[in-house]
C-alpha cells in the first residue's frame, strides 16, 4: 500500500471502534502513549466528539479499513494559547512507514491554517527515533526535553516537545475559527 491509494476523511463517532483498535496496541505494548489502560469505547467516542467541536479529526482509509488517524487538541486551555494546538497521530502497526502519516498531517495542516492556528506542538515519548525523524522531516524542531517524567512498562521515559510554525505571528492575529464553521470547505 502507498499513500496514493488512501482516502482521507473526517472521523465520525461510528469510527470509534476501528480507531480504538489502532490505538490499543500502542497503549498495551509501547510507551508511545503514556496511557496505562485502553480507554473504553464510550470514552473513546467522547474524545472524538470533543475534538470535532473545535478541531479536525481525520482518518486515513485503505479500501473500507481505517489504517491511521490524526487529530489535534488544545496546547493549553487558557485563551492566550488559542493559536497553538497539540498534534497526535497513530498509524496501524502493519501500515507504518508507507506515507500515511505524511498524508494525514498535510491535510491536517491545511485545515488548521484555515482555522488561523499558528503553532503545532507534538509531545513525544523519548526515545522514539521514528516519531522524532517523522516530525523533523515535516519541519518540526525539538524545543524541549524533559527527563524521567513518564513511568511505563517498568522504566522511566523522557519526553520531548517538538514545534512547527504554520503561520505568521502578527501583532494582532485573526481569531481562531472553530473547525465546525469551516468544515464544509473540506471533503467528507
Amino acid at each position: 500500500m502507498n499513500a496514493e491509494l488512501l482516502s482521507i476523511r473526517l472521523a465520525t463517532e461510528q469510527d470509534a471502534s476501528e480507531i480504538l483498535a489502532i490505538y490499543a496496541p500502542y497503549v498495551t505494548g509501547t510507551a508511545i502513549t503514556f496511557e496505562y489502560e485502553v480507554p473504553s469505547l464510550e470514552e473513546f467516542t467522547r474524545r472524538i466528539q470533543r475534538t470535532l467541536l473545535r478541531y479536525p479529526y481525520l482518518v486515513a482509509c485503505s479500501g473500507d479499513s481505517i489504517v491511521g488517524y490524526a487529530y489535534v487538541s488544545p496546547f493549553h486551555e487558557r485563551p492566550a494559547y488559542s493559536w497553538a494546538a497539540e498534534t497526535s497521530i497513530y498509524v496501524s502497526m502493519e501500515s507504518r512507514g508507507r506515507g500515511i502519516g505524511h498524508t494525514l498531517y498535510a491535510l491536517l495542516e491545511k485545515m488548521l491554517q484555515k482555522q488561523n492556528i499558528l503553532n503545532l506542538n507534538a509531545c513525544i515519548a523519548y526515545p522514539n527515533p521514528a516519531s522524532i525523524a517523522f516530525h523533523e522531516h515535516l519541519g518540526y524542531q525539538t524545543v524541549a526535553h524533559f527527563h524521567n517524567c513518564g513511568y511505563k512498562m517498568g522504566r522511566w521515559y523522557d519526553m520531548v516537545w517538538m514545534e512547527k510554525f504554520i503561520g505568521e505571528h502578527l501583532p494582532d492575529p485573526p481569531q481562531v475559527v472553530p473547525f465546525s464553521t469551516i468544515q464544509s470547505q473540506f471533503p467528507g
